[in-house]
């Protein structure tokens, strides 16, 4: 392997982006923002309309949590699956149309049950389409703007998030199953676009394989490398708790606004939407920091940042003073937004893109399974400590326990990390 010296290190790390990177990053974007939106429409607003047929915070924690249940079983391998086709895409055709049709109907469920299949199919088809979509990133995008493309694909991501909070907020008020209905509409779109426009998968990073025993290969191989690589495990932990955190938050904060602190819904999508402006402030802030200084130091002083701020509504319910923490919060969640991948990407192997991102993904599906059933269980739990609240501000804490348990194991991934390291680096 060739050694780069610190000027060059320094150079790549300066230099500004190409017009035709510019222009893939608008594009690959896209389907970020895509299910950005539909999962959040869906793990936001299906908790408000389960309480119509669903008694337990804990059950509805526990409906949501299976976009956790569906990334342990489908991340890994259809990350694997698009590492040996001619192809990426192909998995993201399959999977998008089913995705915007789930979500359609999550909006005219009525009972348990029913939720239960339709969330079911909607986070099995999501993680069909997202992990081959995924690793699209380090094999159309140059390591050196790893950062900044992880910034633009967290922005992103905070877009359709916020947009499907605050848009889901008042097209609820019209009527229940509108928020659906709308965020399908859009996803499918936003999809179409990004196929249409987005390059071809480049041949050498989709490999061509034999089926199931390829895929078990590869399994066995990913188990592997979990066993023998520290900065591996410590990554998936850290990972997880990170999304521990987002997970619970964007499924209890509607909720923790209406019937804690008694808003309507339209006041709670609005104040949420407030928010969304030191999100989009913070993550192309976070993605230029990250390639000038490194992801591992930017990551550390947000997550101090991030933890303090959520135990301010945890344990204050003044409407000022949770306003006022309120830029904290969501300055420390964008950097949480923009920089894991960015953190997975120098560990990567130069062939198991798909693989590693479906194991990413595996991580996220463990914090996003027990965010929302934990903080649900912390509400009952605490519904009597925290009357004021019905419980609700309990969500907070549970979420900066994690926020702040996940620092000091970033140092197990100091010595790996690096601005200028490149997926092929191994």
């Amino acid at each position: 392997m060739a050694t780069t010296t610190g000027s060059e290190r320094q150079e790549r790390r300066d230099r500004a982006l190409k017009p035709g990177e510019v222009r893939l990053l608008l594009v690959l974007g896209l389907p970020t923002f895509a299910y950005a939106l539909a999962t959040t429409v869906g793990s936001t607003y299906l908790p408000v309309r389960a309480t119509e047929f669903v008694d337990s915070t804990t059950v509805v924690g526990l409906l949501i949590a299976m976009e956790g249940v569906m990334a342990l079983l489908i991340a890994v391998p259809a990350g694997a699956l698009s590492d040996h086709a001619r192809g990426r895409l192909p998995l993201v055709a399959v999977g998008s149309p089913i995705v915007v049709g789930a979500l359609v109907l999550m909006g005219f469920v009525h009972s348990l049950g029913a939720a239960i299949v339709v969330v079911a199919i909607f986070f099995a088809a999501y993680f069909v389409a997202y992990e081959p979509y995924r690793a699209l990133y380090p094999d159309l995008t140059d390591p050196a703007i790893t950062g900044r493309a992880q910034s633009t694909q967290a922005l992103y991501r905070g877009v359709g998030t916020i947009i499907a909070i605050a848009a889901g907020g008042l097209l609820f008020d019209l009527d229940d199953w509108v928020p659906f209905a709308v965020g399908a509409i859009v996803c499918g779109v936003a999809v179409a676009i990004f196929m249409a426009r987005v390059p071809r998968d480049r041949p050498e990073r989709c490999r061509e394989g034999d089926g199931t025993e390829r895929l078990r290969d590869d399994l066995v191989g990913l188990r592997e490398l979990v066993r023998a690589r520290g900065d591996i495990r410590a990554f998936l932990v850290v990972n997880a708790l990170w999304e521990f955190a987002l997970g619970a938050l964007k499924t209890w904060i509607i909720l923790y606004l209406t019937k804690g602190l008694e808003v309507s819904t339209t006041t709670a999508a609005l104040a949420v939407t407030g928010g969304a402006v030191f999100v989009a402030i913070a993550t192309p802030v976070s993605g230029k920091l990250a390639d000038q200084f490194g992801s591992i130091p930017v990551m550390r002083w947000s997550l101090v940042i991030y933890g303090l701020g959520l135990l301010v509504p945890f344990l204050f319910t003044s409407h000022a003073l949770v306003a006022a923490a309120t830029p904290l919060i969501a300055i420390g969640g964008g950097v949480v937004m923009t920089l894991p991948y960015a953190l997975l990407i120098p560990l990567m192997g130069q062939d198991n893109h798909g693989l590693t991102t479906g194991l990413y993904s595996v991580s996220r599906g463990v914090g996003t399974s027990l965010g929302p059933l934990l903080a649900g269980v912390a509400i009952g739990i605490f519904s009597g400590p925290f009357d004021g609240t019905q419980g609700y501000q309990a969500v907070w804490g549970v979420c900066a326990a994690a926020i702040l348990l996940s620092v000091p194991l970033l140092g197990r991934l100091e010595a790996r990390s690096s601005p200028t390291r490149g997926p092929a680096s191994d």
